[in-house]
């Protein structure tokens, strides 16, 4: 209650001109300035034709889509066009938004769509403003001031998860930018200082567990600590530490590419705010090789990366958006990733978000092809409400390479079974091993397991000896064996969500197995041929007879 009442707007002092307008890191397109002024509104992947109506008054084609109109984001594209027509477009859709009361409609009402509308407001100001009159300037104010305040009151509320971080940001930001609320910042630092420090663990990732969020965050973070700056202000504490935290632990999650691991909400890496982020890097130092408190693992030997998850599932509004991946891994030699999860799908139809949510959308074992955690709509959310709470990790390095193990219990109560997966990367990166053992506490005939390892687009896999291996060849020429000790390889079909050009068919290899029978089982994977240099021929694969098909030898 007391944290509400130092964010009660009632007894507001009036703002009466806006100070600043802060920077918005976000990339800007022009073109799609004009797409919009010829009534092309397209986001969120859907693309809507508004034939000279609102796109207020349009049926929206999808949630994600009217969030995005409603966020106001796409006013940057509008500046970055520099034109009359863009600032005159851009002026009469806030004016129509703002005189029609547009905001009344739910979607527009959400917390974390109002909160990033009013950064939009605040952001791109001097393009709304320019060469307005002094009614729409007042009316501009009066609107911004009152979507501060009704920002305000939704934190006295139930706001939680990300979107009270986004909330908090917003009235930061308004509080530094509108002139008279200098009692109010003073609040709102504090305030906004105390949510990160509990939703930002000490190892830089967030309570979602999703690298995504991350990103996100420090698209505001970043402008909030100039903004501060630029005003003559000292940046509160918490907003420092946060950037400073969150940096490194983003590196944990790059492969050679560039591209970050997908897990738990991650989709697609957009390289342009990476790269954009990557000079307000000022550590430039190695990724950190265990985030303990987020529950992540990174092992490198040479020019190959392996990253894995090994946390329990987030609780409550932070598991919206979660995976059931616990010990999925993924693997990548040099630029080329091999081994990939299917990433996330926030745009899609409900049941392939779901999908891609489950554990056969990961790098890891699925028992009774059930996923190791279970999902159910809570408050409209669709959150983690069962999953591995007991995950136990150990990591070592060795003379020839790194070895982890790490087990979960995210099958023990539906099925009485513990997953404990053992990974060994070698110092030159050439061999990847692992053992996947099935530890049960209750007697059972049978438990079908299905180890899966997803490959990325790029792969091309072929089965050897009658399905006892496979050979992957990369786009490079690098070619990969895989083996599981004697046990069939089976290569399937997949879906891969993290193309910059949409959803990709890919594929899979898996391992069926009985768990009862066979509780523990073995596979490598191992470089036979280095990347073909270019302007030459891709070297001819080895015989089978050659391939290191040889179960691996006992430790």
């Amino acid at each position: 209650m007391g944290a509400a009442r130092r964010l009660w707007p009632f007894g507001r002092p009036h703002a009466t001109r806006l100070l600043f307008a802060p920077h918005d890191l976000r990339t800007a397109d022009p073109t799609t300035a004009t797409d919009i002024y010829s009534g092309y509104f397209a986001f969120a992947g859907r693309t809507l034709k508004t034939h000279g109506e609102s796109p207020f008054e349009s049926e929206p084609p999808s949630e994600a889509w009217a969030e995005a109109l409603y966020g106001f984001g796409w006013l940057r594209h509008m500046r970055a066009a520099d034109t009359a027509i863009a600032r005159a477009n851009a002026r009469a859709l806030v004016e129509d938004f703002i005189t029609r009361r547009r905001d009344r409609t739910e979607i527009a009402r959400r917390p974390a769509v109002a909160g990033r509308r009013l950064i939009s407001f605040l952001s791109h100001s001097p393009l709304l403003l320019e060469g307005a009159d002094h009614a729409f300037y007042e009316r501009f104010l009066r609107h911004v001031a009152r979507l501060m305040d009704k920002q305000i009151l939704a934190l006295a509320g139930a706001v939680e998860g990300v979107a009270r971080l986004q909330c908090l940001t917003a009235v930061t930001f308004a509080a530094i930018c509108l002139d008279g609320q200098e009692r109010r910042r003073r609040r709102f630092e504090l305030a906004l200082s105390d949510e990160l420090d509990q939703q930002i663990l000490p190892d830089g990732g967030h309570l979602s567990r999703n690298p995504r969020v991350l990103i996100e965050l420090l698209l505001d973070l970043l402008p909030l600590r100039e903004t501060f700056g630029a005003r003559g202000l000292e940046p509160p504490r918490g907003v420092i530490m946060a950037i400073e935290r969150i940096m490194p632990h983003l590196r944990l999650f790059r492969h050679g590419d560039g591209a970050l691991a997908l897990f738990n909400g991650m989709g697609i890496t957009p390289p342009d705010l990476m790269a954009t982020l990557a000079a307000y890097d000022d550590a430039r130092a190695r990724p950190i090789a265990q985030a303990g408190y987020s529950g992540y693992s990174r092992l490198v030997g040479d020019r190959s990366i392996l990253v894995v998850d090994a946390g329990a599932s987030p609780r409550g509004a932070h598991s919206a958006e979660a995976h059931a991946g616990c010990l999925a891994f993924e693997f990548s030699s040099g630029r080329e990733r091999i081994i990939v999860n299917c990433g996330a799908s926030r745009y899609g139809p409900p049941e392939l978000r779901l999908a891609t949510r489950s554990t056969a959308a990961h790098s890891t074992v699925t028992l009774a092809e059930r996923s190791s955690a279970s999902f159910g709509l809570v408050l409209g959310e669709r959150r983690i409400i069962a999953g591995p709470s007991d995950v136990r990790i150990a990591r070592q390095d060795t003379e020839t390479g790194q070895e982890w193990v790490a087990s979960h219990d995210g099958y023990r109560r539906s099925l009485g079974a513990v997953h404990t997966r053992r990974l060994q990367l070698a110092n030159d990166g050439a061999t990847l091993t692992g053992e996947d053992e099935i530890t049960l506490a209750r007697t059972a005939e049978r438990l079908p397991a299905v180890a899966r390892f997803h490959l990325h687009p790029g792969v091309r896999p072929s089965l050897i000896r009658e399905g006892e291996g496979a050979l992957l060849a990369l786009p490079s020429g690098e070619i990969w064996a895989f083996e599981a000790a004697g046990l069939p390889v089976v290569i399937e079909e997949s879906i891969f969500l993290a193309s910059a050009d949409g959803r990709h068919r890919s594929e899979q290899i898996s391992i069926s197995f009985d768990a009862v029978a066979t509780p523990q089982i073995s596979w490598r994977l191992s470089r036979l041929s280095a990347a073909t240099p270019r302007g030459t021929r891709a070297q001819a694969a080895p015989h089978e007879a050659e391939l290191p098909l040889e179960p691996p030898a006992e430790a």
